[in-house]
This record gives structure tokens, C-alpha cells and sequence, in this order.
């Protein structure tokens, strides 16, 4: 009589042991999802500030119709691998998005009246708050993706998490020209 008990409370601490852990993954995907919505609302705003600030640097710098178009193209790439869902179309467009803003602000080195527009100085600020923002917002979920991932591959929930259908995160990284060190010459 006392074999089926201690059966019964095997499997009873088993099942407890089993829903611990996926609810463990759930609220850790959960978190890697929230993470990555955060870095969309950033990127939104990103998107959102670039028309301004392409349309205050036209004012200035008409005949660099080339960079402008750069910045409007990579803008509108990023903003079509945003509603793909794919996050390393993403990542990709987002970098390149990253590198043209670099050359709309060295652009502006070439022009002192457009440097101390204030439109354009506010912009360059917003536009920079906003980079910080991705930049944290990338830090928050990779974090995020961190505890997820190494929740997959410790004992036992790596054999019972993939059992259960949960695969692990990429990282956001850099891109390799973002990586090389940047050479100042005077």
C-alpha cells in the first residue's frame, strides 16, 4: 500500500518540478518579447524623427541630394525589415540605418549654419537620446536573452524546455564595421 503512495508522490513532486520550470521559461520568453518591443518603440521613434531631420538639412545642403537619399533609403529599409519580423533583416537594416545618420551629422560639420540651426540642434539631440535609448534598450534584452538562453541549457530544463517547444534567442550584435576602431587624424 505504501508503494503506490510514494509513486503517486513522485509523480506528483515531478509534475510540480515540470510546471516550475515552464512557467520559469514562459516568464523569461516573456521577458525577451517585452525587451524587443522595447527596442521597436525606440526605433519607431527613430524612424519617425529622420524625416525631420533629413527635410531641416535640405534647407542647408540641397546639392547633397546623394547623402540625404542614402539616409531616406536606409530609413525606409529599416522601417520594412521592422514590420517583417525577421530580427536579423533587422539588425542589418538598423545598422545601416545607424551609418547613414553618421554621415547626415558629418555632413553637418561642412555647414555652420546649418550646425547652429537650432531645428537641426534639436533634432541631433532628440536623434541622440534616442540612440542611447536603442542602445540600452539592446543592452536590456540581450540581458534578457542571456538569462533565457542559459535557463535552455542548464539540467534539466535544457531536455524538458526544448521538449516543450522553446527555442533559444539571438543576440543583438553589432554589425563588424561598428567594431572596428574609428581613426582619428588631425
Amino acid at each position: 500500500m505504501t508503494t503506490p503512495w510514494i509513486i503517486a508522490a513522485i509523480v506528483i513532486i515531478l509534475a510540480f518540478v515540470l510546471m516550475g520550470m515552464y512557467n520559469a521559461l514562459v516568464r523569461s520568453k516573456n521577458r525577451v518579447d517585452e525587451a524587443w518591443s522595447d527596442i521597436d518603440v525606440q526605433l519607431k521613434r527613430r524612424h519617425d524623427l529622420i524625416p525631420n531631420l533629413v527635410e531641416t538639412v535640405k534647407g542647408y545642403a540641397s546639392h547633397e541630394q546623394e547623402t540625404l537619399t542614402k539616409v531616406v533609403d536606409a530609413r525606409n529599409a529599416a522601417m520594412s525589415a521592422q514590420s517583417s519580423n525577421n530580427s536579423e533583416e533587422l539588425l542589418k537594416a538598423e545598422n545601416n540605418l545607424s551609418t547613414a545618420l553618421k554621415s547626415i551629422f558629418a555632413l553637418a560639420e561642412s555647414y555652420p549654419d546649418l550646425k547652429a540651426n537650432q531645428n537641426f540642434l534639436e533634432l541631433q539631440r532628440d536623434l541622440t537620446d534616442t540612440e542611447d535609448k536603442i542602445m540600452a534598450s539592446r543592452r536590456f534584452y540581450n540581458a534578457n536573452v542571456r538569462d533565457f538562453n542559459t535557463k535552455l541549457q542548464v539540467f534539466p530544463t535544457n531536455i524538458f524546455g526544448r521538449m516543450l517547444g522553446f527555442k533559444a534567442y539571438n543576440f543583438f550584435e553589432a554589425i563588424e564595421a561598428e567594431k572596428e576602431t574609428v581613426a582619428v587624424k588631425f
